[in-house]
């Protein structure tokens, strides 16, 4: 796979692909999630980053992967839905865990799994990366997932309103998911 993944990604990308595997896997084994799946989604989850977005989404219409408005309006998320036939197609891995947390490291949805919060906080905090917060979200992720995610996705919010950008739905729905989970837990 990393062969095959190396003749895709440029050097940066692949690099930080690696880092997500590593991170993803390291996730998995503190929350209790199988470290396989979680190393295989976070390398894989960018195969199809480094297309143009025409590119990618001429590989949507090719690989039959409908892309609503929301999306095509959001071209960031186009390579995680891309990604994930990507994989199942060219890579032959069809478990449905790997290519969920493939699909939706991005943008997210209501109902993630755990494999699919892994995958999606550790392409955020992966060792690479460098940005205002991220120390924050690494010190939340010691101590509670859905808070680490929460914080990302406050942070992505706050991008997308200061550069007047769209915020995709499966953010929002992921959003109030993650909030509404954690008011029930308060009073359960």
């Amino acid at each position: 796979m990393k062969e095959q993944l190396k003749k895709v990604l440029n050097e940066k990308r692949y690099k930080h692909s690696i880092g997500v595997a590593e991170e993803a896997k390291r996730l998995a084994s503190f929350y209790g999630a199988d470290t396989d799946k979680a190393y295989t989604a976070g390398l894989l989850h960018d195969c199809a980053k480094c297309y143009s977005v025409g590119e990618q989404i001429e590989l949507c219409e090719k690989k039959g992967v409908m892309l609503d408005r929301a999306t095509l309006d959001c071209p960031a998320a186009i390579h995680g839905f891309l990604g994930a036939e990507i994989v199942r197609t060219e890579y032959g891995i069809d478990d449905t865990d790997i290519l969920n947390a493939i699909r939706y490291h991005t943008v997210g949805r209501a109902g993630m799994t755990l494999l699919e919060k892994i995958v999606y906080i550790a392409d955020m905090t992966e060792e690479g990366r460098d940005f205002d917060g991220v120390d924050e979200l690494r010190a939340a992720l010691k101590k509670d997932l859905d808070e680490a995610v929460l914080r990302s996705v406050r942070q992505q919010f706050m991008l997308q309103y200061s550069r007047l950008g769209v915020i995709h739905p499966n953010m929002i729905y992921m959003w109030n998911d993650l909030i509404l989970n954690k008011k029930q837990e308060k009073r359960g």
